[in-house]
């Protein structure tokens, strides 16, 4: 990996490790992502990305009675709201969600949130509905790692998402990093 920010805990070999940049960015620990993966999108069989946003194809849709979550706040980890979801990104491949794309509450900027991070504790069925992502703060949303286009992600950004987001178990609170006595 290139510029991974940490020191050993101690001189000998295997030691664990502490990271001295941003640990959720820096791609440390559990934030470590696959640095040789390619930064090309996934392909289906027929040659196109494989993972794409809904708005960009017809043929996929919420179905009938089933709850849609465009327009619910995401509740960060911290219970404040990060954003609300603008859209669905869905697998071509697998017919299903793979992420919410979630419009930042403070600013212009859009990101990815994998629906693997997501608990959905009403599921449309009641009123007061939200998305729930434990793994990082409102204020770290900011820092997700971005695409460099808004209709497909490539295999290396899907990883680095993923990173950021499962980094944040263990490093958004400076408590988490601790052992649990």
């Amino acid at each position: 990996m290139s510029d991974v920010k940490f020191v050993p805990a101690d001189n000998f070999n295997g030691s664990p490790i502490i990271p001295t940049g941003n640990p959720m960015i820096d791609g440390v620990g559990p934030a470590a992502w696959a640095d040789d993966r390619r930064d090309e999108p996934d392909l289906t069989y027929h040659g196109s990305a494989k993972i794409v946003p809904m708005r960009l194809d017809p043929t996929y849709s919420i179905a009938k009675g089933d709850p849609d979550p465009r327009g619910l706040p995401v509740v960060a980890a911290d219970k404040e709201v990060a954003g609300i979801v603008v859209d669905l990104w869905v697998n071509r491949s697998e017919p299903q969600v793979s992420y919410y794309e979630v419009q930042l509450a403070s600013s212009e900027r859009r990101v990815l949130l994998p629906t693997g991070y997501v608990q959905w504790p009403n599921f449309g069925l009641w009123g007061n509905d939200k998305l729930l992502v434990k793994s990082i703060t409102a204020a770290q949303f900011a820092h997700v790692p971005a695409t460099k286009r808004d209709d497909q992600i490539t295999l290396l950004e899907e990883d680095k998402i993923a990173a950021y987001y499962a980094g944040g178990h263990m490093y958004a609170f400076s408590e988490r990093s601790q052992p649990i006595i």
